[in-house]
Protein backbone atom coordinates (compact mmCIF):
# COMPACT_ATOMS: atom_id res chain seq x y z
CA UNK A 1 0.00 0.00 0.00
CA UNK A 2 1.59 2.98 -1.18
CA UNK A 3 1.72 6.26 1.06
CA UNK A 4 2.91 9.66 0.58
CA UNK A 5 5.94 9.14 2.74
CA UNK A 6 6.66 6.47 -0.33
CA UNK A 7 7.65 8.94 -2.15
CA UNK A 8 11.13 9.60 -1.06
CA UNK A 9 12.52 5.93 -1.38
CA UNK A 10 10.35 4.53 -4.57
CA UNK A 11 11.78 2.85 -7.64
CA UNK A 12 12.16 5.41 -10.58
CA UNK A 13 10.74 4.63 -14.07
CA UNK A 14 11.99 2.77 -16.41
CA UNK A 15 12.63 5.85 -18.79
CA UNK A 16 15.28 7.76 -18.11
CA UNK A 17 13.57 11.18 -18.99
CA UNK A 18 10.86 10.80 -16.21
CA UNK A 19 13.38 9.38 -13.85
CA UNK A 20 15.22 12.88 -14.04
CA UNK A 21 12.45 14.58 -14.32
CA UNK A 22 11.06 12.70 -11.13
CA UNK A 23 14.05 13.50 -9.34
CA UNK A 24 14.45 16.88 -10.07
CA UNK A 25 10.57 18.10 -8.95
CA UNK A 26 10.88 15.64 -5.54
CA UNK A 27 14.23 17.02 -5.00
CA UNK A 28 13.32 21.01 -5.28
CA UNK A 29 10.11 19.68 -2.95
CA UNK A 30 7.62 20.72 -6.03
CA UNK A 31 8.74 23.97 -7.37
CA UNK A 32 10.62 22.47 -10.12
CA UNK A 33 9.15 20.40 -12.34
CA UNK A 34 5.98 21.01 -11.57
CA UNK A 35 4.60 23.33 -14.45
CA UNK A 36 6.01 23.79 -18.21
CA UNK A 37 4.25 25.64 -20.35
CA UNK A 38 0.85 25.95 -18.84
CA UNK A 39 1.04 21.97 -18.30
CA UNK A 40 1.26 20.54 -14.57
CA UNK A 41 2.92 17.31 -13.47
CA UNK A 42 2.71 15.46 -10.46
CA UNK A 43 4.66 12.89 -9.07
CA UNK A 44 2.85 8.92 -8.59
CA UNK A 45 3.59 6.52 -5.99
CA UNK A 46 2.48 2.99 -6.91
CA UNK A 47 3.07 -0.47 -5.12
CA UNK A 48 4.63 -2.81 -7.43
CA UNK A 49 2.15 -5.58 -8.04
CA UNK A 50 4.24 -8.50 -8.14
CA UNK A 51 7.12 -7.03 -6.28
CA UNK A 52 5.77 -5.20 -3.34
CA UNK A 53 8.29 -2.19 -3.73
CA UNK A 54 7.17 1.35 -4.06
CA UNK A 55 7.55 2.40 -7.88
CA UNK A 56 7.04 6.09 -9.10
CA UNK A 57 6.60 8.57 -11.76
CA UNK A 58 5.67 11.51 -13.29
CA UNK A 59 1.92 12.77 -15.28
CA UNK A 60 0.35 15.44 -16.47
CA UNK A 61 -2.70 16.10 -14.00
CA UNK A 62 -6.12 17.94 -13.87
CA UNK A 63 -8.39 18.57 -11.30
CA UNK A 64 -11.91 17.58 -10.85
CA UNK A 65 -13.17 19.25 -7.56
CA UNK A 66 -10.72 18.07 -5.18
CA UNK A 67 -9.68 14.61 -7.17
CA UNK A 68 -6.47 15.19 -9.50
CA UNK A 69 -6.96 13.15 -13.11
CA UNK A 70 -4.42 11.28 -14.39
CA UNK A 71 -4.52 9.87 -17.97
CA UNK A 72 -3.18 5.88 -18.40
CA UNK A 73 -2.05 6.96 -22.21
CA UNK A 74 1.57 4.98 -22.54
CA UNK A 75 2.00 7.29 -25.38
CA UNK A 76 -0.82 5.50 -27.42
CA UNK A 77 0.20 2.07 -26.90
CA UNK A 78 -1.55 -1.17 -26.71
CA UNK A 79 -1.38 -2.26 -23.16
CA UNK A 80 -1.50 -0.07 -20.23
CA UNK A 81 1.14 1.22 -18.09
CA UNK A 82 2.46 -0.04 -15.54
CA UNK A 83 2.07 2.64 -12.94
CA UNK A 84 -1.78 1.96 -13.98
CA UNK A 85 -1.66 -1.72 -13.20
CA UNK A 86 -0.24 -1.56 -10.13
CA UNK A 87 -2.46 1.06 -8.71
CA UNK A 88 -5.34 -1.60 -10.22
CA UNK A 89 -4.41 -4.33 -7.60
CA UNK A 90 -3.19 -1.90 -5.15
CA UNK A 91 -5.38 2.07 -5.36
CA UNK A 92 -3.05 3.47 -2.24
CA UNK A 93 -1.01 5.91 -3.74
CA UNK A 94 1.39 8.73 -2.69
CA UNK A 95 1.24 11.33 -4.38
CA UNK A 96 3.20 15.15 -4.60
CA UNK A 97 1.80 17.89 -7.28
CA UNK A 98 3.83 21.03 -6.77
CA UNK A 99 4.56 21.14 -2.71
CA UNK A 100 1.60 19.20 -1.61
CA UNK A 101 1.82 15.56 -0.51
CA UNK A 102 -0.57 13.25 0.16
CA UNK A 103 -1.77 9.72 0.45
CA UNK A 104 -4.91 9.27 -1.94
CA UNK A 105 -6.74 6.44 -3.23
CA UNK A 106 -7.16 5.87 -6.71
CA UNK A 107 -9.98 4.83 -8.93
CA UNK A 108 -11.28 4.52 -12.83
CA UNK A 109 -13.25 7.35 -14.20
CA UNK A 110 -17.06 5.75 -14.25
CA UNK A 111 -18.36 5.73 -18.17
CA UNK A 112 -20.33 8.80 -16.88
CA UNK A 113 -17.38 11.01 -15.62
CA UNK A 114 -15.36 9.57 -18.61
CA UNK A 115 -16.14 12.00 -21.30
CA UNK A 116 -16.08 15.26 -19.74
CA UNK A 117 -12.77 14.18 -18.13
CA UNK A 118 -11.48 13.01 -21.30
CA UNK A 119 -11.95 16.36 -23.21
CA UNK A 120 -10.58 18.42 -20.36
CA UNK A 121 -7.54 15.98 -19.94
CA UNK A 122 -7.16 16.72 -24.16
CA UNK A 123 -7.37 20.10 -23.74
CA UNK A 124 -4.56 20.31 -21.31
CA UNK A 125 -2.39 17.74 -23.15
CA UNK A 126 -4.07 17.63 -26.65
CA UNK A 127 -1.26 14.90 -27.83
CA UNK A 128 -3.96 12.93 -25.73
CA UNK A 129 -5.91 12.64 -28.82
CA UNK A 130 -3.47 11.10 -31.28
CA UNK A 131 -2.21 8.21 -28.60
CA UNK A 132 -5.74 7.40 -28.48
CA UNK A 133 -6.08 7.00 -32.03
CA UNK A 134 -2.85 5.03 -32.51
CA UNK A 135 -4.55 1.96 -29.57
CA UNK A 136 -7.67 -0.11 -29.71
CA UNK A 137 -8.03 0.00 -25.85
CA UNK A 138 -10.16 2.85 -24.01
CA UNK A 139 -6.86 4.96 -22.84
CA UNK A 140 -7.79 4.95 -18.88
CA UNK A 141 -8.56 7.97 -16.98
CA UNK A 142 -7.55 7.95 -13.06
CA UNK A 143 -9.14 10.25 -10.26
CA UNK A 144 -6.87 10.47 -7.40
CA UNK A 145 -8.80 11.52 -4.23
CA UNK A 146 -7.16 12.82 -1.25
CA UNK A 147 -7.27 10.66 1.72
CA UNK A 148 -4.46 12.18 4.24
CA UNK A 149 -1.04 13.55 4.33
Amino acid sequence: MAVAADLDHATDSQWDWVAEQTRTYLASGGTEGHESNGVHTLVLATTGRRTGTPRRTCLIYGKAGEDFVVVASKGGADEDPAWFKNLQATPSVGVQAGTRRFTAHARVASPAEREPLWRQMVAIFPLYEEYAEKTDREIPIVLLTPTGS
